[in-house]
């Protein structure tokens, strides 16, 4: 049995990281966090024509037609990159709800413009601080309508269509509504990674329809699985580009005349983070695996992907800082850079504590 990707598949993820080298410096991700702004649209504009936005999406519907197995290697390669680009919102999530649950009708009204990057989707869950609104929310989609407040949204003020988790009728359910429409406030807010922007959505009787089988608490959980394998590849990019970094850096910063990396305490923390990813990207392999094969086992990969993922990058992001000693918490270098997407990409999907406490509760099940 091959647990390796296919030859054609390293060729497409080294094609991804030379045109992220060329066009993806670390200096985007700065521009984007130091200007304010909301993403880089020349990088999005280039992916876009790369066709990186519709890899999972059929030919005919607008998309490359790859799979889910090549979108998470541009994913571990974006990851790389600290890509300031809508790309987790719009691809793992909008894109990925509508190729699911949407109708064909919805499918193709909207998956041609996502993948073309003509228009930017995301994915609203949350109703404040604490843990995510998945059984009971606020939020109520009635008589075609959407009413209530969703905070924080990822990219919330650069998307033009939103994937929103409602109350409808019966429970919970994936509703569709566009953000440029009347009834809708969408506002920015804070947040510890600027590069990957936070906003909140006000819906005040905005239009709005559920996707044709999006309906139940299966559907988001089902979803939110989905999209934690592909941003779990996003993690681990970013945690091995850190741990790159910060050997590089060890190499050739001198103490007593000697590498500190020739000392045994930072030996002993490489090889810890350098273990942390390697696990991290072998549930990443297994959660890719089910995703792509549709199989019963990405309930519980899922939540191995997540977890494993999350701490690696976590501390990949702390140990760069670290060991880049006492210019490691500057502005000027980029070990914060790593920082704060480490901490924004671990909260993205729900915190790993919520990732533990499900995949507790699907063993036992």
């Amino acid at each position: 049995m091959n647990f390796d990707f296919t030859e054609e598949q390293k060729l497409l993820q080294q094609t991804a990281r030379d045109y992220l080298q060329e066009h993806c410096g670390l200096d985007v991700c700065r521009g984007v966090l130091e200007s304010g702004g909301a993403y880089s649209e020349a990088l999005w504009k280039g992916v876009a024509e790369m066709g990186w936005l519709g890899a999972a999406v059929p030919e005919e519907l607008g998309g490359a037609g790859f799979g889910r197995l090549e979108l998470a290697l541009i994913a571990q390669e974006l990851g790389r990159a600290l890509a300031p680009i809508p790309f987790s919102s719009s691809v793992y999530l909008a894109t990925e709800a509508l190729l699911v649950f949407g109708s064909d009708a919805q499918q193709k009204t909207h998956l041609p413009r996502l993948a073309a990057g003509e228009r930017i989707g995301t994915f609203a869950l949350a109703e404040g601080p604490g843990r995510g609104a998945l059984d009971k929310p606020t939020t109520r989609l009635s008589g075609g309508v959407l009413s209530g407040t969703k905070f924080p949204v990822a990219d919330a003020t650069a998307a033009g269509l939103a994937v929103v988790v409602a109350q409808g009728d019966v429970g919970p359910v994936l509703a569709l509504v566009e953000l440029d429409g009347p009834g809708v406030t969408a506002t920015a807010v804070g947040s510890v990674d600027p590069s990957r922007p936070l906003g909140r959505l006000v819906f005040d009787g905005a239009p709005a329809e559920p996707l044709a089988k999006g309906e139940g608490l299966a559907a988001v959980r089902h979803l939110l699985d989905r999209a934690a394998v592909l941003a779990a590849f996003e993690q681990v990019g970013g945690a091995e580009r850190a741990l790159e970094l910060t050997r590089e850096f060890t190499l050739g910063r001198y103490a007593f005349g000697r590498p500190v990396a020739s000392f045994q305490a930072i030996k002993h923390r490489l090889a810890d983070l350098y273990a942390a990813i390697q696990l991290a990207t072998s549930n990443a392999y297994y959660g890719a695996w089910a995703l792509s094969t549709d199989n019963a086992e990405l309930s519980t990969a899922a939540c191995g992907a997540r977890i494993s993922a999350s701490e690696a990058f976590d501390l990949a992001g702390k140990e760069i800082i670290q060991m880049y000693g006492g210019v490691g918490y500057t502005w000027e270098y980029d070990c914060h850079l790593f920082y704060r997407r480490a901490k924004s990409l671990s909260l993205a999907l729900g915190s790993p504590g919520e990732w533990r406490d499900r995949l507790v509760a699907r063993l036992e099940a």
